[in-house]
């Protein structure tokens, strides 16, 4: 995308013309000077320190919404029901969500929808700061930051562009994801002091006023420096257009779909987490940010490697959605807390690498003014698809112990990677290459007119 209005970033490629599980990238690469070069960009550094404060907040409020709904009822599944309210209005009104960012300016947007989820986090600090919090008190925050988050989601994600350009998106969504995630490390160890030293309520008011960065930082942006593009009309049907718009190009619809099954059932972590903290291992609040900061240790390298990469490979989703899935299975057996501990390191960096090759891969395939609804959908299906699979799997746990609950959401990611990427492979009319190259075993993805032609010669 140019610094002009309406300018186009990489177009959504056309299957018949590039294979979409082949070993070329998703989009056109976007190379990179160094692995913080979006920095900068005034407005983007702006926007990143606004995020570094709230981020911090948001994982306090996770960690400490999570434990104070355990502390109530005593139940995985009311965790789960929490965390499936939280999502579910993503999956209601996503789309229309999208519809809406699509037609409005982005800057303005956020600073209303930042403001909402605020105001949401000092009330439930208040109530639960009283003495009078009651578990429908959390439901009923957790429905509300997820009302103001169908908007919010798809504005920040295709603000980035907005901000950086197309040469810097890669750089950028990496950045903001080693962002998130760094605050993981710094958000759960803080929530865990706070909450065994005074309180829940506390970690709830640090979120809130936390959005006085985001807040300021988009205030003080300059509306001449950003990469604005052309804003949809208001017109019928185009929500319908946006679900045609992804449903006719496999590099985007398979992604989606594949960080469905993995959002769904496998990234359920504050039930699978709380459960092993409290139940397998009988070691509290310490443990589950523990287990947190440890994850998070392994997100922010795997976002920094992304970072690093200039291009946005279907293949590398593919094989990391399959090694987070084994991992969960693995992590499922350990017999003490310290292994487990241990493996939530790697486990942070394949799903990671997930979420960011996903997210960088639909953004640099997508035609700027389809962007927000686009978004919209892929947040839909990978953080709406919790509100049916966090009761599901919260129930197994409670019914058949945490070890099984995490082994299942194991076991389906791993599965819908790889019958996924037998489809991405049959639609780029792709075969299974198994060779050597510089004295090592080499599997991958070959067009099958290229292995036919060496066929002969091998």
């Amino acid at each position: 995308m140019s610094s002009g209005p309406g300018a186009a970033s990489a177009p959504a490629p056309d299957p018949h013309d590039s294979p979409p599980a082949s070993d070329t990238p998703a989009a056109p690469p976007a190379r990179t000077s160094s692995m913080f070069s979006s920095l900068k960009v005034r407005n983007y550094r702006l926007f990143f320190m606004g995020q570094v404060v709230s981020n911090i907040g948001t994982w306090m409020q996770r960690i400490a919404q999570d434990w104070l709904v355990l502390s109530l009822t005593g139940s995985s599944a009311a965790v789960g029901i929490t965390t499936a309210l939280q999502f579910l209005p993503m999956l209601l009104f996503g789309l229309y969500g999208g519809v809406l960012v699509d037609r409005l300016r982005k800057r303005p947007t956020l600073l209303v929808t930042q403001s909402s989820m605020a105001l949401t986090a000092i009330a439930l600090a208040v109530l639960t700061l009283t003495g009078h919090v009651q578990v429908w008190h959390v439901y009923v925050a957790a429905f509300a930051v997820g009302l103001a988050t169908v908007v919010d989601n798809p504005a920040r994600q295709s603000f980035v562009s907005e901000l950086v350009g197309p040469g810097q998106l890669q750089n950028a969504v990496s950045l903001n994801s080693a962002n998130f995630q760094s605050a993981r490390l710094v958000g759960p160890a803080v929530a865990g002091l706070l909450i065994t030293g005074v309180g829940t309520g506390y970690a709830f008011l640090f979120n809130g006023l936390s959005f006085i960065a985001p807040l300021t930082g988009l205030l003080l942006m300059r509306a001449r420096e950003l990469h604005l593009v052309e804003r949809a009309p208001r017109g019928k049907g185009q929500l319908r257009e946006g679900v045609r718009y992804v449903t006719g190009r496999p590099e985007l619809i398979w992604p989606i779909v594949l960080v469905g099954f993995v959002g769904t059932f496998a990234f359920n972590f504050p039930v699978y987490l709380s459960a092993f903290a409290d139940d397998v291992f009988h070691a509290g609040a310490g443990a589950y940010s523990m287990f947190n900061t440890l994850m998070a240790v392994g997100s922010v390298v795997g976002a920094l490697l992304a970072a690093r990469r200039g291009t946005a490979r279907l293949r590398l989703l593919i094989v990391a959605a399959m090694a987070f899935g084994a991992l969960e299975i693995l992590a499922a057996t350990t017999p003490t807390l310290w292994m487990f501990a241990l493996l939530m390191v790697p486990l942070g960096l394949f799903g990671m690498t997930v979420n960011v090759t996903t997210n960088t891969s639909i953004q640099m395939s997508t035609d700027p003014a389809m962007r927000g609804r686009v978004m919209a959908l892929y947040m839909m299906i990978f953080l709406g698809g919790s509100p049916v699979g966090a009761p599901i799997v919260g129930w197994i746990t409670d019914t058949y112990g945490a070890r099984i609950g995490l082994a299942v959401g194991g076991a389906v990611a791993a599965l819908a990677a790889a019958v996924i990427g037998l489809i991405l492979a049959r639609v780029g009319n792709l075969r299974l290459s198994v060779g050597w190259h510089g004295g090592h075993p080499r599997v991958r993805f070959v067009p099958r007119e290229q292995q036919e032609a060496l066929a002969p010669a091998a």
